[in-house]
């Protein structure tokens, strides 16, 4: 049996698989006709109605008023900025407080938990954005010049062109001068001159170099306002604006270079070296809080370990029948040989995503609207998103990872064994159906309001929950199929370790790498990819821990609910999608119609002492 024949009876399953290779989803003829045909009376539509909540016009007025001032004060780092928020946040706390405690039913006490966990919350962020700024305000002198011509576009005032132009001189002498006294304290580590000022952390460069990107952005968008519309304005500015945008992005170079380490030729390949931002466990502590969890970085830690043991004894057991002994490492080796060729993972994809939905309803384990199956779609991920992307990205749209033409061949092979079929068989449920593209779906349907107070715990949570779900329904039909779901479980499990570990001071990027490839079993790129996307500051410090520990809330409230007998399992899920994106602790009191109190304090220990 050739690799292709494999690979479609691993995935086979009954006539569901007897089609072609054209993307139709569904069969799509079928979706179609069952979307056409559903009346407004079927289950899934007649539940659509307004939120009961009582605070549901209150909550959505809040995230409205958030964005809008967030859209009006743009300038990061900004004092004028966070004086705005600041007053913001607190003029809600006011008005919060007047609303009435009498006659609010459970939605209604779930949001105003929601909303005064949520302004807490961004007030201490304030506090913690001053932090940041003051350590790199030395690197910045020049930032509140720049904050200040684009206040005073924002405050309509009058511009008088010979002082802006006098201003601008001023700031590019601003730039010139930190810079030089940098370059003078890299001179005095060689042993030359007297140095001005201490040489920064690389951490503090890097989030400066960053912050000098976005202040030459905002004065950009400045001086285009006026550019041509004002001719006086012209004549006096263009001359020196163009010199301090040149400076500017001289300077941000400068700072990845000298002080980063980051060479241009590492920046275009992707390889730059990785530069992450511990923010210690004060830090965590707020942002688990925010979560509402009540467990330490070091208690997760330890539920992550015993999760990634339970997953080493089970992969130990699928080597053994696949004949490998113990040796889970050379089964895994096995199963990632047991990939497609070029040109043949969009059918793979495709007839995954049709078994997932029709195991699940077969077992009627979630409604899924015929809509949500018809207008899912698939593209392909670049060879640069998948510097930082190695695998599946998913939602309404799938994006596949896969080797094209342009990567080398080292690159090529390790996407090919990265993105094998039994791999892949544990990721399209994940990122389609019953997944995100399944609670994206719903979540815009239902309980929209709640989007102010999205989570990683529910929003990951979620869709690795269900690979947890599935593992228990017996959906890997064999040994190789085991493997593929353990390799991902191990994953998060690692995630959870090696994220927190490092945020804590514990572990570095490098022995997260090393953590990866020889714990988990990853190719040495896909495994740097993932260290970088979850180091360089593109998700929040408790991302990565969000995928096991959400999926663990969800297991301990199936638990609850439906090893209980009060829910069917089709039950208990749509409830979940129709509660909205929140921290799961607020949909067991939703579920179990316990209002939380007031002046909420999360107690729930779903994963033992």
């Amino acid at each position: 049996m050739n690799k292709r024949t494999r690979a479609r009876a691993v995935v086979a399953i009954g006539t569901v698989l007897a089609l072609t290779c054209t993307w139709t989803p569904a069969s799509a003829q079928d979706a179609v006709a069952r979307n056409a045909a559903a009346s407004t009376t079927t289950d899934w539509e007649s539940a659509l109605v307004a939120s009961t909540s009582e605070l549901r016009d209150l909550v959505a007025r809040y995230s409205a008023d958030r964005s809008a001032l967030l859209r009006r004060w743009n300038v990061d780092y900004s004092p004028a900025r966070r004086e705005r928020m600041r007053e913001f946040y607190e003029s809600w706390q006011t008005r919060l407080g007047r609303v009435g405690k009498a006659d609010r039913g459970v939605e209604g006490s779930i949001d105003y938990v929601l909303l005064q966990n949520d302004l807490r919350y961004r007030l201490r962020r304030l506090d913690r954005e001053a932090e940041t700024f003051a350590d790199m305000s030395a690197l910045l002198p020049f930032a509140g010049p720049i904050a200040e011509f684009v206040e005073t576009r924002y405050r309509m005032e009058p511009i008088d062109p010979a002082r802006t132009a006098a201003a601008l001189d001023s700031l590019i002498e601003s730039v010139e001068g930190v810079q030089e006294a940098l370059e003078a304290s890299l001179s005095e580590d060689d042993g030359a001159s007297e140095a001005t000022m201490e040489v920064p952390a690389a951490i503090d460069a890097l989030r400066a170099a960053g912050t000098v990107e976005d202040l030459g952005e905002s004065l950009g968008d400045w001086y285009e306002f006026y550019a041509g519309y004002d001719p006086l304005f012209t004549w006096w500015v263009e001359e020196p604006y163009t010199r301090a945008a040149e400076k500017l992005e001289s300077y941000r170079e400068f700072l990845r270079e000298k002080i980063v380490g980051i060479e241009p030729e590492d920046e275009e390949d992707g390889e730059e070296p990785i530069v992450g931002d511990p923010i210690g466990v004060d830090a965590i502590d707020v942002d688990l809080t925010h979560e509402m969890l009540v467990y330490s970085p070091a208690e997760l830690i330890q539920i992550a370990e015993r999760e990634y043991a339970w997953c080493v004894d089970q992969l130990e057991l699928a080597a053994g029948e696949l004949g490998f002994g113990d040796d889970w490492h050379a089964a895994l080796e096995h199963v990632k040989s047991l990939h497609l060729d070029p040109g043949e993972q969009p059918e793979l994809v495709r007839e995954l995503a049709l078994e997932a939905v029709a195991f699940i309803e077969a077992r009627d384990l979630v409604t899924v609207p015929p809509l949500a199956e018809e207008i899912w779609r698939m593209e392909m991920l670049s060879p640069e998103s998948q510097k930082t992307a190695p695998f599946f990205l998913g939602g309404e749209v799938v994006r596949v990872a896969f080797p094209t033409d342009e990567m080398t061949q080292e690159q090529k092979l390790m996407s090919l064994r990265s993105n094998n079929v039994h791999f892949s068989r544990a990721v399209v449920h994940h990122e389609l159906i019953p997944g995100h593209h399944l609670q994206g779906f719903m979540t815009s349907r239902y309980n929209t309001h709640r989007r102010a107070f999205s989570t990683p715990f529910w929003g990951e949570g979620w869709a690795l929950y269900w690979e947890m779900r599935l593992w228990d329904l017996g959906f890997p039909a064999t040994p190789e199929d085991r493997i593929g779901m353990l390799f991902w479980r191990t994953h998060r499990a690692a995630r959870i370790i090696f994220s927190l570990k490092f945020h804590l001071g514990e572990m570095t990027a490098d022995e997260a790498i090393d953590f990866l490839v020889d714990g988990v079993g990853h190719e040495r790129s896909s495994a740097t990819a993932e260290v970088r996307r979850s180091f360089n500051g593109s998700y929040p410090p408790l991302y990565q821990a969000a995928y096991m520990i959400g999926g663990l809330q969800l297991v301990a409230l199936h638990d609850e609910v439906v090893g209980s007998g009060r829910m069917t399992e089709r039950e208990f899920h749509d409830a979940i999608l129709k509660g909205g994106s929140m921290p799961i602790e607020m949909h067991r009191a939703r579920l179990t119609g316990v209002a939380p109190e007031w002046e909420f304090t999360p107690e729930w220990r779903f994963a033992g002492p």
